[in-house]
């Protein structure tokens, strides 16, 4: 019996990495995650394989290649997978957890004071600077994105017919995801070279940390028994919720409508943030263009995932229907009801795939696919960075149907001068001179500030 306890206390610590010292880092990280998802995964990847030593670098980018084939945030994903690879269940569940709450507290209390005190003079100031930057930071990520993406002309012509399908033809974010999959299965099929843009991501396959723990072994009874408890937490609350409120309750349809998105979050944040935009300003009506935009200035600025701004959304939405609630209670429970059914299902792709990505990150058919869906993501992500650049560089921009296309038409009487300024001094420094984003934004909202206390107030 001694001989057999030993023996299982060796297994379960033969990294000699202790749970509470795996904790202390993940605070760290999670402090330190700003930037987006690039600037969140280098973080992880200095602490993690630099510092610590805890991972190596192929196992590292391993890890990443498998949280690049789901839907969600990668760098959240990433943390959720090491954290389970190093202490199971609960490793995961506290580095993912930890990974959203300092930005969940920053964007609540921000959703607060922002709908609290929106007319306030600099409450405004703060915001006017905002909208500008983060334009220049979506072009930004255009760019970026297109220069790994864009490979060939057959990847450029997804590209435009994305954007065009989402910008003139209305066409939803889901089926164009739906739709550029296929057509990287098949053009993996019949071109493979022009269709799979992923393939320099690809690492070789060298034993590192947890390949030797039995918690990563796949099996079907784990399989069944994760899948029914996280679709358990994922589904039963909504369901309870249509049951007690009705389909047309703003919470049921906050629930229902980011559950979607969960689902087809290919390509980053920056990616469906279109598709948010496109439903919560035009369809629900729960946010006007530019506080989209202000939302994304917050979760641009605050630590964790970049897609964290669906929390401003939520708020805003239950704010503005509270029914026979307080409005910002219902504000609150509405950020808790959309952080709630967006990261679940994060949680519930880590921990029900890990063990069997790797056989499919191998799957040269998945890879095209998933390549058609990274070329698309570019259009629709340039389709974002028009829509923001249109509401805040006019006043006024109206939306049209002619000959069966959507159009969005701005007054151009209405430009805004000072928008513009700060919208081409921040692309200067980001293009030209390469400061960071987060100089950049913080750079124009004191500008920005300053210009609206001085000659608008």
């Amino acid at each position: 019996m001694k001989t057999h306890t030993a023996t299982l206390r060796v297994r379960r610590s033969s990294h000699g990495i202790r749970f509470r010292e795996a904790f202390g880092v993940w605070v760290r990280v999670a402090a330190l995650s700003f930037g987006g998802p690039a600037g969140q995964i280098a973080v992880m990847h200095r602490i993690l394989v630099e510092e610590k030593r805890w991972v190596s670098e192929s196992r590292f980018l391993h890890a990443l290649n498998y949280c690049m084939l789901l839907p969600g945030p990668e760098a959240q994903q990433l943390a959720t997978y090491i954290g389970w690879l190093l202490h199971r269940g609960i490793g995961g569940l506290v580095a993912g957890t930890l990974f959203v709450l300092p930005g969940f507290l920053a964007i609540l209390t921000l959703s607060v004071l922002y709908a609290g005190f929106q007319g306030s003079t600099p409450v405004q100031a703060l915001f006017f600077g905002l909208k500008p930057a983060v334009m220049a930071v979506v072009l930004e990520a255009v760019l970026r994105i297109g220069r790994r993406a864009l490979t060939n002309g057959a990847t450029v012509a997804l590209a435009a017919l994305a954007f065009l399908a989402i910008f003139f033809l209305d066409v939803p974010f889901p089926l164009i995801v739906v739709s550029a999959a296929l057509i990287g299965f098949v053009g993996g099929q019949v071109w493979p070279d022009a269709f799979n843009v992923l393939r320099g991501r690809a690492t070789d396959s060298e034993t590192a940390l947890g390949d030797a723990e039995p918690h990563t072994r796949p099996s079907l009874s784990r399989t069944i028994r994760v899948g029914t408890c996280w679709l358990a937490l994922w589904l039963v609350p909504l369901m309870a919720l249509v049951a007690a409120l009705g389909t047309s309750n703003v919470f049921v349809q906050e629930a229902v409508f980011f559950s979607k998105a969960a689902v087809v979050t290919f390509g980053g944040a920056y990616a469906v943030l279109a598709y948010v935009a496109q439903q919560a300003v035009g369809t629900y009506g729960w946010l006007q263009p530019g506080e989209m935009l202000d939302g994304l200035g917050m979760a641009e600025t605050t630590p964790g995932p970049l897609i964290q701004v669906v929390q401003f959304v939520g708020f805003m939405g239950a704010y503005r229907n509270p029914g026979t609630l307080d409005p910002m209670l219902a504000g609150v429970l509405g950020s808790l009801v959309t952080t709630w059914v967006t990261f679940v299902p994060c949680f519930f792709w880590i921990f029900l795939g890990a063990p069997y990505i790797e056989y499919l990150r191998g799957n040269k058919a998945l890879t095209t696919a998933l390549s058609g869906i990274t070329a698309a993501v570019v259009g629709v992500i340039l389709n974002l960075a028009v829509w923001f650049s249109l509401h805040t560089l006019f006043g006024t921009v109206d939306e049209v149907q002619r000959f069966g296309l959507r159009l969005l038409i701005p007054a151009w009487h209405t430009v805004d001068v000072a928008s513009t300024g700060l919208a081409v001094g921040a692309l200067v420094a980001m293009f030209r001179f390469e400061v960071g984003m987060i100089p950049t934004l913080l750079a124009s909202v004191v500008a920005g500030a300053l210009y609206y206390a001085l000659l608008r107030a």
